[in-house]
């Protein structure tokens, strides 16, 4: 993972992005350890608290949960979130067809949704 420290995306939303992909993906399955905070923000040249709260957003996200002294992991309730995500995707997707919505204008809407 590289840190872009001149583009406009805040370091730790880097650190959140990468890893949130790498476990929607499944190139960290469940239970895989994570960098120690000390040690990826050492890596990464950042300072340890901005790991810190990249690491605190994807717990939030139920992607990961942190295990005390055992260190960081990816949580099975990553692939449970998933579902739910699906599900709704379905129902927005059958709501936007039985309403008469484009393919293209129920994307535009779900893009504008996800805009931070």
């Amino acid at each position: 993972m590289k840190i872009d420290h001149q583009g406009e995306t805040p370091p730790y939303e880097q650190v959140r992005v990468h890893y949130a992909h790498a476990i929607s993906n499944r190139e960290l399955p469940v239970g895989a350890k994570l960098p120690t905070v000390r040690a990826l923000a050492k890596d990464l040249g950042l300072a340890v608290n901005t790991v810190a709260r990249a690491y605190r957003e994807l717990e939030e996200a139920g992607l990961v949960e942190t295990r005390g002294r055992a260190g960081t992991v990816v949580s099975a309730n990553g692939d449970s979130n998933r579902e739910r995500v699906r599900a709704a995707a379905a129902q927005y997707a059958a709501m936007s067809a039985e309403l008469g919505l484009s393919t293209q204008e129920a994307m535009e809407i779900v893009r504008a949704a996800l805009r931070p």
